[in-house]
């Protein structure tokens, strides 16, 4: 079962730690990015990012309370499950080391199947292993 392409943005991880840590660097081209991101319609996040940004919250109250109200919510589908493990085989093949499929790889498959931007500030993994994907990012 192949699902219908979103129209929209999903935002990687790092972006949202931007904000909530007011990176120095970073925060202001996120900011930015994910305003722009919000003004042109919907904005996603799946559980593997919300795990990800988790980790700079106390409670799960905190973190709901920081994320911005417009900010949707969904599921990783399961055609993206099927690509990050084939991004992986691709990985290993460029010598990569890890043993188990990366984040990034179901952030980024989950992306291309459901036809949404990927608003990043990692863009190199993705544009190696999923070059047809739309990236915003620096």
């Amino acid at each position: 079962m192949t699902e219908e392409p979103a129209a929209g943005v999903l935002v990687d991880s790092n972006v949202l730690l931007d904000l909530f840590t007011d990176d120095r660097v970073w925060a202001a081209w996120s900011e930015a990015r994910l305003a722009e991101a919000f003004d042109a319609g919907h904005v996603v996040i799946n559980p593997i990012i919300y795990a990800e940004i988790s980790v700079a919250f106390e409670g799960v109250e905190t973190l709901e309370a920081a994320l911005p109200e417009q900010l949707g919510r969904e599921a990783l589908p399961w055609e993206a499950a099927f690509l990050a493990g084939k991004c992986f085989v691709d990985y290993r093949r460029r010598k990569g080391t890890r043993r188990s499929p990366l984040p990034d790889f179901y952030i980024g498959a989950h992306a291309a199947v459901t036809g949404r931007a990927l608003l990043t500030r990692d863009a190199n993994r993705y544009r190696t292993l999923l070059p047809a994907l739309a990236l915003i990012s620096p």
